[in-house]
């Protein structure tokens, strides 16, 4: 993918998609309308609402995390049933789906900043979570996975 500055991510979608029916990839096509598909939705539902507005990038960034999350826990399920031949197309579709978010932070990165927040606020238990949490989506909301995050803050504020 080709960076264009001042592209939304729609259009970029929307470009991959075109490229993806000329090659005639048919795992990039079907995923590239399951996205789209969900775009749309987006849309319907941000024209109906008591709130209209534009279906924007944050919104379609937001599609693409739950879209990325449902992928990732069918995976855990396909490699606990031996299911191969699901696990590939789920793996497929989660690499499609994560080339239009920000690369995650590893493990030991986000445990890091975990650390560096907890300290910073003084979080002592676990009913400081939220604190710490929503620290944690201020600052680094596109590059964390926040239920690894979540598992990290709660054995830290255990241990």
């Amino acid at each position: 993918m080709k960076y264009i500055p001042d592209m939304t991510m729609r259009d970029k979608i929307d470009n991959d998609y075109k490229n993806a029916l000329k090659s005639k990839d048919k795992n990039k096509i079907s995923t590239y309308r399951l996205i789209l598909s969900g775009i749309k939705d987006l849309d319907i539902n941000n024209r109906s609402g008591p709130n209209k507005k534009e279906t924007d990038d944050d919104d379609i960034k937001k599609l693409l995390k739950k879209m990325i999350k449902q992928r990732s826990e069918s995976i855990e399920i396909y490699k606990k049933n031996n299911r191969s031949d699901l696990l590939e197309i789920e793996q497929g579709e989660l690499g499609i789906l994560s080339e239009y978010l920000p690369k995650q932070l590893s493990e030991a990165d986000t445990e890091k900043i975990c650390k560096e927040i907890i300290k910073k606020s003084e979080a002592s238990s676990l009913k400081d979570m939220g604190r710490v949490m929503g620290e944690l989506k201020k600052n680094h909301a596109d590059t964390i996975d926040f239920s690894k995050a979540g598992q990290i803050i709660k054995n830290l504020l255990n241990g």
